[in-house]
């Protein structure tokens, strides 16, 4: 209740400035709308069915992109962080694509894949793999070789080992990237229908009330809408690891 009630002091306190500033007239309102009237467009947004449908476009196309990511870059850290080899024979073309931001790769994700929903996704795919797949990899180098080497005299293959040591071990740390993952996704997908446009989501809602009317309180609102699915994504993500993973101090870690 400590830590709730900091963060709503803080909240209160973030929005009260704001809501002077916004009223000083420092700057006009029509580019910054006091919170009283975007927390107001909020509540009217959330019975608006086109909003709605733009919402459910959004978390529909994140969740599709953060499953997929998970199922490619949790196999493949296990691969790269067991096998030396591919690690090291795949390390430079990793390292060069990595730093490549997603949003630059618009152009080209729309001639591969088209200009529909797939877009967005393929881009919060590329995006969100990376932080899985290292921590993915970086779980198994942290691993405690007595472990390993307790579970081979035993008798374990390689594949045994790696479903009862390695994944058991690595799966606090792959939590921790798919944490991380979520909220690069959520990102990837608005700023797509922001950028790309022509579709339906929360990032085209925002591109129509910012290009057409100008409409900063419906822009803030939308914004605000995104910034709390991210937020309870996370919560919910966070809670599934302080459950499943008391022991773990990885959450710690992770800040």
């Amino acid at each position: 209740m400590t830590r709730t009630l900091r963060g709503l002091i803080g909240l209160a306190g973030f929005l009260l400035a704001w809501e002077v500033f916004s009223r000083s007239g420092i700057v006009p309102q029509q580019y910054l709308p006091p919170p009283s009237t975007v927390l107001t467009r909020f509540v009217e947004l959330l019975g608006d069915r086109a909003f709605l449908l733009d919402l459910i476009a959004s978390v529909l196309a994140w969740a599709i992109a953060l499953g997929i990511a998970i199922a490619i870059a949790v196999p493949a850290g296990l691969l790269l962080g067991s096998v030396p080899w591919i690690r090291s024979g795949t390390r430079a073309i990793i390292e060069f694509l990595r730093p490549i931001p997603s949003v630059a790769l618009i152009p080209l994700a729309i001639v591969l894949v088209g200009a529909g929903p797939e877009t967005k996704i393929t881009l919060a795919v590329y995006a969100a793999v990376w932080p899985i797949l290292f921590n993915t990899i970086y779980a198994l180098d942290e691993i405690d070789p007595v472990m390993v080497d307790t579970a081979r005299s035993f008798g374990f293959g390689r594949g045994r080992v790696m479903c009862t040591v390695a994944l058991p071990s690595a799966a606090p740390f792959v939590l921790t990237g798919i944490r991380m993952s979520a909220a690069v996704a959520l990102i990837l997908v608005v700023s797509t229908e922001f950028l790309a446009g022509g579709g339906s989501g929360l990032g085209s809602f925002v591109l129509d009330a910012s290009t057409g009317a100008g409409r900063m309180d419906l822009v803030l609102a939308g914004t605000l809408v995104a910034g709390i699915v991210g937020y309870l994504s996370n919560e919910a993500l966070e809670l599934v690891h302080k459950r499943a993973f008391r022991w773990s101090a990885v959450d710690r870690e992770a800040g």
